[in-house]
Formats: structure tokens, sequence, C-alpha cells
């Protein structure tokens, strides 16, 4: 640890509000790890609407200053005397609060070696989202060969992971979008159906494709939020299932869940740490996500790469809604 820098700079809040409230602090201590933990130099680090949601409160901080930040990707820089898998030097992508600063110490529970093959900053965009996408596809609901899947922001992060696992599977999928453009990526990656849900009516659209198919999409799954649940509800089939996986345009609100008899439908909000508690269930996952990146299987698609300085940006455009891909920072 002698040879570590004292201070570091550190993507903080100090209360919830606008992206106002974002610091970069330059003199945030970098911390020493404890004997059961890892200290990472980042690299890079990836966006996600999580950080948008801790900074505004949704999911309210433990304590302030908070440092945001949920995954990013580096090299060992020190280990704990009890820690065993790892060694200065390595290099790994990790699933972690307070990624978003040049240190980070943390247990190695949810930390994974990075292969060689796989390109600087990839890891950081692919970890979070790649093995969520995974393990809702195979955990939430498992998507089967034939299945007809519906995909809301189907260009976005998480969309286009879920777009390529399903299509890899052998599921139709259908996406929406908000533009042509868009939906063009969606396609590039292995969409079958696309609707833009700007200029046509989606809730028609999915029941004209799947007429034939049960009368509805087997699952469902929606980063929106509040804006599509009641079309959701309205266009999965008898016995299909609602994967509720994010707040994009609102949290979904209050509703009578006698409204999910009529089907028999299944409804959850799943969360990706509930299917990796154990460090079997992650490394699992991890190696997956990691070979099908080695092998070409998927695609990691990079929208833009921020300087730390422009956290704040890089969180106004994500909160917009106008990106397709990842939004990862170089740290």
């Amino acid at each position: 640890m002698s040879s570590l820098p004292k201070t570091q700079r550190s993507v903080q809040i100090n209360a919830h509000g606008g992206v106002d409230v974002i610091k970069i602090v330059t003199d945030a201590p970098v911390p020493a790890p404890a004997d059961n933990e890892v200290l990472v130099k980042n690299t890079y680090a990836g966006m996600n609407f999580i950080d948008i949601y801790s900074r505004m409160g949704l999911y309210p901080a433990p304590s302030f200053p908070h440092t945001l930040g949920r995954e990013a990707e580096g090299t060992i820089a020190a280990v704990g005397k009890s820690v065993r898998n790892f060694k200065v030097g390595d290099r790994v992508a990790y699933l972690g609060t307070g990624a978003q600063q040049e240190y980070t110490a943390l247990a190695p529970l949810h930390v994974a070696h990075v292969p060689s093959a796989i390109q600087e900053g990839y890891a950081a965009a692919a970890i979070l989202q790649g093995i969520t996408a995974l393990s809702f596809a195979r955990e939430s609901y498992e998507i089967k060969k034939g299945d007809y899947i519906l995909v809301h922001s189907a260009a976005g992060g998480l969309g286009l992971w879920l777009v390529q696992i399903a299509k890899s599977i052998g599921a139709r999928v259908i996406a929406t979008a908000s533009t042509d453009k868009k939906l063009e990526m969606a396609e590039d990656h292995g969409a079958e159906f696309l609707i833009n849900y700007s200029t046509q009516d989606w809730v028609a659209e999915v029941k004209e494709i799947t007429k034939d198919a049960g009368g509805g999409v087997a699952a469902v799954f929606d980063g929106v939020g509040k804006d599509t649940f009641d079309g959701d509800l309205e266009v999965v089939r008898r016995k299909g299932t609602l994967v509720s996986l994010g707040n994009a345009s609102g949290a979904v609100p209050p509703f009578v869940i006698a409204r999910l008899a009529p089907k028999n439908l299944k409804l959850l909000r799943p969360q990706l740490f509930a299917y990796i508690a154990e460090r079997e269930e992650f490394e699992a996952y991890t190696k997956e996500i990691f070979d099908w990146i080695v092998e070409g299987k998927v695609k990691v698609n990079i929208h833009k790469t921020y300087p730390l300085e422009e956290v704040a940006q890089a969180q106004t455009d994500l909160g917009s809604r106008a990106t397709t891909g990842k939004l990862i920072l170089k740290i």
C-alpha cells in the first residue's frame, strides 16, 4: 500500500436531487483493503439507470457522501491477507458499490478475472447488463425456442443483451423502441419484429404478430415501467410472464393484484443480486458471458465513452433515453 496514492478522484453526491448534486471530488481517501478484500485500480466504470435512481433518491443512499457506480474493470492493486484467488496485477471486472472512482475496495464475491482476449472497456460495459440479461432469461422467465418474447427499449444497454440472448436460444423477438434508427440496431442484434412506439400502437401490433401463437407473448421484459405496464398486461398470453426490470418512465404505481387472475399471469420485479448471491452462481454467469464475447456470439455495444469529469452529462444522456448500447466512463 505504500506505493499507492493517499487520495483519489471520486464521483459523489451529498444529497438526492438533479444532476447538479453530482460532484467530482479529488481528495477522497484511497481505502486500504481489509483482510478479506481486494483493492481494484479502476480503468473503466459502467453507467446504469441505478446510478440515476440512487442520485434521485428512488434507491436512497445509505449515507452521505455517497459514491456512485455499480460496476467497473481494472487491475488488482492490493489484496487482503486472507484472499487466495487474486493477486496484484490481475485484470478483473466486478459488481459493487463505489465503482466510479479511481480505487475501490471490496470483497471478492463479485469480482471476476477478465480474459486477455476481451478488449479494454468491454468488461465494464458487459458485466452488469450481460449477466443481468442472462440470469433473467434463465430464471425470471426461462426463454425457450419458439417463444414470442417482447423486449421494450430494445436498443438500450440491457435491451440489446436480452435481444441477443433470446435470439441465441431460438426465440422470436419483438422489439420496441422510440426511433427507426434504434429499431435497426435491435434488428441487427437479432430482433425479428420491430415496433416504433412513437408512431405505432405497440399493443395492437404485438397482438397482431402473435394472433396465431397463443394470443400474446410468452414473456415481456420491460425496463420502461409506468408507461408500458398496462399494455404489457394486455399483450402477455395466458399463463405468461411479465418481467418488470426498470423504471425509465417512472415507477409502476400500485395496482390491484387481481388483475393478474384472468390469464393466470406471473409478475416479477427481479434484481440481479438475488440470482448471484453465491460465488458459484456469479462465476457461472460471468464465465458464460465472457466466453460468448470472446467467441463472438454476442456484441458489446458501447454508445460512448466519457471522461470521469463528464459523469453528469453521461447521466443526462442516459436519462434522456436517446442513447443506444452502453455508456461507460474512462477513469
